[in-house]
């Protein structure tokens, strides 16, 4: 049911896969607190495209009946609440039941969906990039020669590419060069040798396209660019596919002069002329707009290019295709000094020509993992301008006069003005598209271009050999990483503002990079050797690899070649940025933490209680975290109700999902790329990275982003005038318990308002604060949830353009695992002070168990300071994982990135605190939220003086949370099957007629089959019921059921982690029915590779003699063999036994991370199987080593077959 669409890696799903493909229904899903409304939605989305090299998503077809609003219904979990002493006001006991959801659907209205901002994923790029260079040959308008050796070079790239389902249309290619004046004498003049020569992609539709022309002259005249011309860009369209030619616009050129009044001013590189041509470039959209030429379809306006210095040539075309479209490129007098050349390929979006690369300055192969937090603090940066002192507003503001144009590039915010300037970053555009924007942005604000991409895509610095003579270079990284997060994931950049070209590489070094420089002066840099032909070795006088987070540079005014140190060395020595540094900045390292505890124990009990602390938490993570300094292994998968579909209370951590990097940008490893990765942060009011200065270094640096007590107060005393000042404000997020669950809007928004007028009044920390100083206010208050108040802070910051001025940390109880302190930075935080975390590992450190533990070799023996030290490990190790999970090296980068999904809140919460965040279901109001959280107060619950064991984790007969896969269940389908737990091969099996199993019961399995119908609700699938609009087909139509059961697939579980006789058990009875058993990493006994042959009558095999019920012909082989990353058992008999092979792309369990073996599970089998060594954890890496680019990927098939 698999067909090819566009090309090899897009799949298109078929409507019979409908029930099993959820990812696109939607549910608006409100629940108080004795109950669950449920507002259903439905509707179809168009099919996702999604590539081989990417996780399968599955989405589904609904017939059009479908696309309906829904009717409302309501649902009731009984049990929900207690009530209880003073609290039972917040509550409503309404009487209503329902077990399931009956969707009913009208058709006469659209759906109302929401779909949220598009995936992270929405625009991804795979690419191969280069460029070549040559200065000392012909003078200042350069040679045809290097055009057609980047063109060639282009062609070469064909592989690094995709192309469309037609087998012709690319996913686009493209060209940066010099502008060639040879080709436009007619525009050209002895007052204005050098015009600004603009590349537009215009409707092809005659009437529209003139007047976005005419719109385009009066915007250009508007801002005194006097208006040479147009000129039609002659193409060859025969030459392009069906796919291509179908959505070609018409391609123009347009040509102004420099205003006059610019002239004198202007300096010899001509960059005041510049910054007007890129701001009125940012005025054609908004003009475009506001005169109703903007359209949906096909007539796309977009302006790939407007300068006096370079000129881009693209479209959505294949490599060869380039130069025979655009007949401009075999001219002989397109001439260049340069010439970047690029070749997209589209991971999982439709091409369009305005995606094509070269960007304006920049042509990107890689991805942005960090996209969201980019966008977000650029944002933030760009409102921060707009309160700059003496600024103008930008809206009417000379976009000619050289002075008036660096400041509003550099004083003035570009991005929330739409009735002026397209902003600089959106979500609707790809990451490259964003990443181009910002890069661009910076070099117009007098950044050369080396310098703005060393600030935006840094290198691992610190203990970094490379740079152990050039402090400066360091110094340099330390400064800007206070005040620009880093646009992080795999990336190889090449770039180009017309004075300089270069290239880097991200600080993983992810991409492939080459160079090499040859006698006659030409640089060549590409993807990979080999693409430039006629290439003699003889000629080159030197050649080298870009290294993680290094930099190549040539100059094109002085033709002088740089390697990563000059370059770098010489951005770097522009500023005493070492000097700044040591007489600004502030450290926060790690300091021991004191012993002295915060509460009495019983007061610690209510706290936890009161914050949704359970029994495990403390028995299974606390215990592993201050005890060995490591978080709690779980076994895969989470069989308990989503939070909102839960029964019981649930922190707001629990209805954020995280997300994680798919194949082509792909995890990174934390164990093995530490070097890499950084958790630190900084506190205080982030100066403008357009304007270098010395207030830019005076920060607070934190070596970590969790603090204890210790730290806390070494912060507050840089508060002092002569400790440098950094005035902080303690914003308390309590609020009274008698203000019932409406009090939580007013609390929220006060919270907000505090902390706006605190920075506005100088407040350069804010501590948002739920400390309760006693037993007294606890019991008087509740508080805000701090993800709640913390997000709703940051965004409200972002709003008024005060969040650059402050850095936030959250005081809080409601921390404890690294999923929360992750949610809270993601949403904000600089650092988090997990005050009641701390304090149970004291009450845990106190507790006659741990002593007596630690006196007997059972726990190692530690201060209680060294347990809180542990704590602090296990949390930082934890949230290095979670980075890795996205391919994010720095958490600066993920600081505010909100790389989450939500699940099960409303749009009201989402708009509040979470803006930007997926969320494709509804869910709980606020006053929701507040009524859950005085839920795990201990007199809600009838637990005063002790906690709660939730079972979230681990089932618990009483009060427990449901799961699915419980023991009672399981039980039930063993009666109905027959199979009695109690006999083994170890027992009486043999001696048992029909081996102890019992009959089949019909009867049970309609027991074991209402219990799972009448089941509490856990996933968004419960709530499926059908209701169809047709009658039933005849069964005769039906496949019969032995085809059906060939389609069915075993998960890929290890031998290990299921035992040796499940795993055959399996493989055999799906073998049986004709399907495909899975073998999972690890290997198999090769004894498996051939079918039994010696089953006696009893069904016994001396091959397999733990297992019974067996037949002559069976096979215990896998149909399907997996390879991980790991390797292990991968032999050559394990490989040809296989009838299909599977690559693990990603971990489905915990995607991001390679698959782990426990030590206890390494018998002296699976250490054979594995050629390992017994009682030894095994762990596979992320595939990220093996399967970062395409071409591994095709080697790694290679190699396998």
């Amino acid at each position: 049911f698999l067909s090819t669409c566009r090309r090899f890696d897009d799949l298109w799903l078929d409507y019979s896969y409908f029930i099993q493909s959820l990812g696109n229904f939607y549910f608006t899903l409100f629940k108080k607190a004795s109950k669950h409304y449920l507002y259903t939605i439905m509707r179809v989305s168009q099919v996702c495209l999604l590539g081989l090299l990417a996780p399968v998503v599955t989405l589904a077809f609904l017939p059009q009946s479908l696309k309906t609003n829904p009717t409302q219904t309501s649902l009731r979990n009984p049990g929900r609440i207690q009530n209880a002493g003073g609290v039972a006001s917040w509550y409503q006991d309404e009487q209503c039941s329902f077990t399931q959801l009956n969707m009913a659907f009208t058709s006469d209205k659209p759906s109302n969906i929401f779909d949220g901002p598009m995936a992270l994923t929405k625009e991804r790029d795979a690419c191969g990039v280069g460029f070549i260079a040559n200065t000392k040959e012909g003078g200042e308008l350069g040679t045809h020669k290097v055009v057609t050796e980047g063109l060639s070079a282009l062609t070469c790239m064909e592989h690094r590419g995709a192309c469309g389902g037609d087998g012709v249309s690319g996913d686009g290619a493209g060209v940066m060069t010099q502008i060639p004046w040879d080709l436009f004498p007619e525009f050209r003049s002895e007052e204005n040798p050098n015009p600004g020569v603009g590349m537009i992609f215009l409707p092809r539709d005659e009437e529209k396209r003139n007047a976005v022309k005419q719109k385009i002259e009066a915007v250009c005249r508007a801002n005194e660019l006097e208006f040479v011309g147009w000129r039609e860009v002659p193409v060859d369209p025969d030459v392009l596919g069906p796919m291509a030619r179908g959505a070609m616009p018409s391609i123009w050129q347009f040509f102004v002069n420099s205003p006059t009044r610019l002239e004198p001013n202007d300096d010899s590189r001509r960059d005041g002329f510049e910054r007007t041509l890129y701001l009125v470039r940012r005025r054609f959209l908004v003009e475009l707009k506001n005169a109703g030429l903007v359209w949906e379809d096909d007539h796309e306006v977009y302006v790939a290019s407007f300068s006096s210095r370079t000129i881009v040539y693209k479209g959505m075309v294949q490599s060869a295709v380039l130069a025979q479209f655009y007949k401009d490129l075999t001219n002989e007098k397109y001439t260049s000094q340069f010439i970047i050349y690029h070749r997209r390929f589209s991971t999982n979006t439709s091409p369009r020509w305005p995606l094509a690369q070269p960007m304006r300055v920049v042509g990107h192969n890689g991805e942005i993992n960090t996209l969201l937090g980019n966008v977000n603090w650029i944002k933030a940066r760009e409102a921060a301008k707009g309160n700059f002192d003496n600024n103008m507003p930008v809206s009417g503001a000379d976009l000619v006069d050289y002075d008036s144009t660096e400041n509003i590039v550099t004083m003035c915010d570009t991005q929330d003005i739409p009735g002026f300037l397209e902003p600089v970053v959106s979500l609707d555009r790809s990451d490259s598209a964003n990443l181009d924007s910002v890069f661009e942005l910076m070099t117009q604000s007098r950044h050369r271009a080396p310098c703005a991409l060393m600030a935006m895509v840094p290198t691992a610095y610190q203990n970094n050999p490379d740079l152990k003579n050039n402090p400066e270079i360091t110094n340099f990284y330390k400064f800007h990483g206070g005040l620009l997060e880093a646009w992080d994931g795999p990336a190889l950049l090449v770039y180009s503002d017309g004075k300089s070209i270069g290239a880097s590489l991200d600080r993983n070094g992810l991409r492939p990079a080459r160079y090499s420089i040859t006698k006659d002066g030409t640089v060549y840099m590409m993807s990979e050797t080999g693409v430039i032909p006629n290439l003699k070795e003889a000629d080159i006088i030197e050649k080298g690899r870009l290294g993680p987070g290094q930099m190549i540079n040539v100059d094109l005014v002085s033709g002088e070649f740089k390697d990563n140190i000059r370059i770098k060395s010489e951005i770097a020595s522009r500023h005493p940025y070492g000097e700044w540094i040591e007489k600004q900045r502030k450290d926060v390292t790690k300091l021991p933490a004191d012993g002295e505890r915060q509460y009495e124990d019983e007061t610690t009990t209510f706290a936890q209680s009161t914050f949704g602390w359970g029994l495990e938490d403390i028995g299974m993570q606390i215990q592993d975290m201050a005890g060995s300094a490591k978080e709690t292994t779980y076994s895969m998968g989470d069989d308990a109700p989503i939070a909102c579909l839960s029964e019981r209370p649930h922190t707001v951590y629990n209805y954020f999902k995280q997300r994680f990097a798919q194949v082509t940008n792909p995890p990174i490893d934390p164990l093995r790329e530490g070097v890499v990765m950084s958790l630190g942060m900084t506190l205080g009011k982030k100066e403008s990275i357009y304007k270098v200065s010395e207030k830019g270094a005076r920060l607070i640096h934190l070596e970590s982003p969790v603090l204890n007590r210790v730290e806390m107060d070494k912060i507050k005393s840089y508060a002092e005038p002569e400790n440098g000042g950094f005035k902080q404000e303690t914003l308390s997020t309590r609020y009274a318990l008698e203000d019932g669950p409406a009090g939580i809007k007013a609390a929220l928004e006060a919270l907000c308002d505090q902390a706006a007028n605190a920075v506005k009044n100088g407040a350069e920390v804010l501590i948002l604060s739920d400390l309760a100083a006693d037993q007294a206010e606890l019991d008087q208050s509740t508080y805000i949830p701090p993800l709640v108040a913390v997000g709703a802070v940051h965004h409200r910051l972002i709003d008024d353009g005060l969040r650059m001025d402050a850095g936030i940390v959250v005081e809080t109880g409601s921390a404890w695992s690294t999923h929360h302190i992750a949610c809270l930075v993601g949403y904000g935080a600089n650092a988090v002070h997990p005050y009641l975390a701390l304090e149970t590992v004291k009450q845990w450190y106190s507790q006659d168990k741990t002593q007596k533990m630690m006196e007997a070799g059972k726990l190692k023996s530690i201060t209680v300071a060294e347990a809180q030290e542990n704590y602090r490990v296990a949390v930082e190790n934890g949230l290095l994982k979670i980075l890795s999970k996205m391919g994010i090296s720095l958490l600066t980068s993920y600081q505010g990135a909100q790389i989450f999904e939500a699940l099960g809140l409303s749009d009201e919460i989402i708009e509040r605190s979470f803006k930007g965040t997926t969320s494709r279901i509804g869910g709980m109001s606020l006053e929701d939220i507040a009524s859950e959280t005085v839920m795990m107060r201990p007199e809600v619950v009838k637990a005063k003086m002790k906690l709660i064991n939730y079972g979230y984790y681990k089932p618990v007969p009483k009060l427990g949370e449901y799961h699915i896969n419980s023991s009672d269940l399981a039980k039930l389908l063993h009666d109905a099957i027959g199979l009695d737990k109690g006999v083994s091969a170890a027992t009486d099996r043999d001696e048992l007629e029909n081996d102890g199993v019992k009959p089949k019961s019909v009867a049970n399995y309609e027991i074991f089959k209402k219990s799972l119908e009448t089941a509490p609700l856990a996933n968004i699938r419960d709530l499926i019921e059908l209701d169809s609009d047709r009658s039933p087909i005849s069964i005769d139509e039906v496949e019969p059921a032995s085809e059906i059961m060939q389609r069915f697939c075993t998960g890929a579980m290890s031998l290990g982690a299921l035992s040796r006789e499940a795993h055959e058990t399996l493989a055999i009875a799906v073998n049986r029915i004709g399907g495909k058993s899975n073998s999972g990493e690890g290997g198999e006994d090769i004894i498996r590779g051939k079918p039994l042959t010696d089953v006696d009558d009893k069904g016994r095999s001396a091959t397999f003699p733990h297992l019974a019920g067996l037949k002559n012909g069976d096979s215990a082989n896998s149909f399907i063999h997996q390879v991980a990353s790991g390797r292990f058992g991968v032999t050559p008999e394990f490989l040809v036994t296989a009838k299909q092979l599977e690559i693990k792309m990603a971990q489905g369990a915990k995607p991001g991370e390679g698959g782990q073996l426990p030590g206890p599970k390494v018998s002296d089998y699976i250490a054979g199987l594995r050629a390992s060594k017994p009682g030894v954890t095994l762990i596979s890496p992320p595939p990220h080593h093996d399967i970062y680019s395409i071409e591994d990927l095709a080697q790694l098939i290679h190699d396998l077959h």
